[in-house]
């Protein structure tokens, strides 16, 4: 049987225009809210990825209607949507399947659903999704494969307190709450863009969202949703991804489709790291220093360090001379990447939920990603290695990036599919 990887011979240097695709972490949010219409939502600046599709195929199963309008351009009517369970195979491929749980139960007061799956990343509980629901006035039944969340009374608004920031939990309660009795109001909410995003097209749908991008989101439930039409904002760590790639080998790299203020974090660290980044209203241009500096990481919450940033931006920590770390501070079992690094003569050292590196030359071999982040990682890594680098496990890298392969030749990476 055939498998498809990714080779990357390493040294060219690279230069031209990259531009990025709508946010990965906000479609596959949005594309579960249009289940709440009784109407035709279309979203446009979709990425082409593997994880939309799978949703898209997820609504098709409860009878909703989809029309591609072109690649990136999606028409849903969810007029005749019927409530019943979804494929435990689709649901358990990819962990952003939860938000139909949300979206299900806010318009029918019902859910049945497989636990969800996604990249490998350790223990990531969806206990605060649970609380909630529960808090919402739902009945939860989970027997350790499937959950079933029902309100036959309907939903009523409240007040919750997340006990951890929580992005999923956030949007979850938000698409619940939107067709909820009363008030409901969500307290140490998560801030990222991609809530903004997602409480933008409720709002469009006849929701009443406030505050979504502070702590304290405040949502007064309607009866009804109607259509809307909606563009999915650019992907900040698609673009983050990018501006590391350009760091590591870029002569002069343009960025197009970015939002400046959704990359401070990174761009901070780049600078720090001795890269030329200038940031203009919607691009990037990136280059390559000639001594990098060492740095210091912590990942955080936004507007803290992305969490999904720390494995593209290692590669270059082999190119610093001195110590750079990283501390892991959302998901500590997110260093899977370093043994595949070590594989390709990496000085690094993972100990209590950081990770050490020191400066050394990359050489090509097999390696495997383990999860999204990880592939991104191992690209740049084999963009700056000495020969050839093979990567494995390639379904991972199209979960969440669209058409990289190419996008990277177009500014001359030696780089492309093979089936093995």
């Amino acid at each position: 049987m055939s498998e498809q990887v990714i080779k990357v011979v390493g040294g060219n240097t690279l230069r031209g225009e990259v531009s990025i695709s709508g946010a990965k972490n906000s479609a596959v949010a949005l594309i579960p809210a249009t289940v709440m219409a009784n109407g035709v939502v279309t979203l446009d600046s979709l990425p082409e990825i593997s994880d939309v599709k799978t949703l898209m195929s997820l609504l098709e199963d409860l009878s909703i209607d989809t029309e591609m309008i072109d690649e990136r351009t999606i028409k849903i009517d969810a007029s005749h949507a019927v409530n019943k369970q979804l494929p435990n195979h689709k649901v358990q491929s990819l962990r952003a399947s939860y938000y139909m749980m949300g979206a299900l139960l806010g318009r029918f007061n019902y859910c049945d659903i497989a636990l969800p799956g996604g990249c490998p990343l350790g223990p990531r509980p969806i206990d605060q999704h649970i609380k909630g629901f529960k808090a919402l006035g739902a009945e939860v039944i989970e027997d350790g494969e499937s959950m079933k969340l029902s309100a036959p009374n309907g939903l009523i608004g409240t007040k919750i307190f997340l006990d951890v920031v929580s992005v999923g939990a956030t949007i979850n309660i938000m698409l619940a709450a939107s067709r909820a009795k009363g008030k409901t109001v969500i307290e140490n909410a998560a801030k990222e863009p991609e809530i903004i995003d997602v409480a933008t097209l409720l709002n469009k749908m006849g929701a009443k969202v406030k505050g979504a991008g502070t702590d304290t989101i405040k949502i007064t439930g309607v009866n009804d949703m109607d259509g809307a039409t909606h563009s999915v904002i650019p992907d900040r760590i698609e673009a983050g991804t990018y501006m590391c790639v350009a760091a590591a080998c870029g002569e002069e790299v343009r960025i197009n489709n970015i939002i400046p203020d959704h990359m401070e974090a990174l761009t901070m660290k780049l600078k720090e790291m001795n890269v030329s980044v200038q940031l203009e209203d919607d691009y990037a241009i990136i280059k390559r220093p000639n001594q990098f500096n060492p740095v210091h990481i912590k990942t955080n919450v936004y507007p803290g360090f992305a969490t999904d940033l720390q494995q593209p931006i290692t590669p270059l920590f082999f190119l610093a001379e001195g110590k750079s770390t990283i501390t892991e501070t959302i998901y500590p079992e997110r260093f899977r990447h370093v043994d595949e690094l070590k594989n390709m003569d990496a000085d690094v050292h993972v100990e209590n939920g950081s990770a050490t590196y020191h400066a050394q030359q990359l050489k090509g071999t097999d390696v495997y990603a383990s999860d999204l982040r990880a592939g991104a990682c191992l690209m740049i890594a084999g963009l700056i290695a000495d020969g050839t680098t093979t990567i494995h496990n390639v379904r991972h890298i199209d979960r969440g990036y669209s058409d990289i392969v190419s996008k990277l030749k177009a500014i001359g990476a030696n780089i492309w599919r093979e089936d093995i």
